[in-house]
């Protein structure tokens, strides 16, 4: 076991939000593998609501198209820093959150 400082990116997004023709959250863990980025793990939430006041929810009398997702990526804070200009410059919308934590990495040799 390794122990160091980290930091984990939260990012909330809509699941209909697209980067071209794909997923916003598939693009966006691909780009963070593509930037070194320790881990990353997608949720899909079963209701919120976010910048619009719209509730979303996976109700069966409420089916949404566009439940909340959240795409965690977590890494040192210098390489999760190093990701931030990358998605200043190309999410419109969305939130995300950076949360310190300890990191524990459990690895075989």
């Amino acid at each position: 076991m390794k122990l160091s400082q980290g930091t984990m990116l939260k990012i909330y997004i809509g699941e209909s939000d697209k980067h071209g023709n794909r997923p916003l959250y598939e693009w966006l863990v691909q780009e963070a593998k593509k930037a070194g980025i320790a881990g990353a793990t997608v949720w899909r939430g079963l209701e919120g609501f976010g910048a619009h006041n719209t509730v979303h929810s996976s109700k069966i009398l409420d089916i949404s198209t566009n439940l909340p997702i959240v795409v965690e990526f977590i890494d040192t804070r210098e390489k999760i820093e190093a990701f931030m200009p990358f998605l200043d410059e190309n999410l419109t919308e969305g939130l995300a959150a950076l949360v310190d934590c300890d990191l524990r990495w459990y690895r075989k040799s």
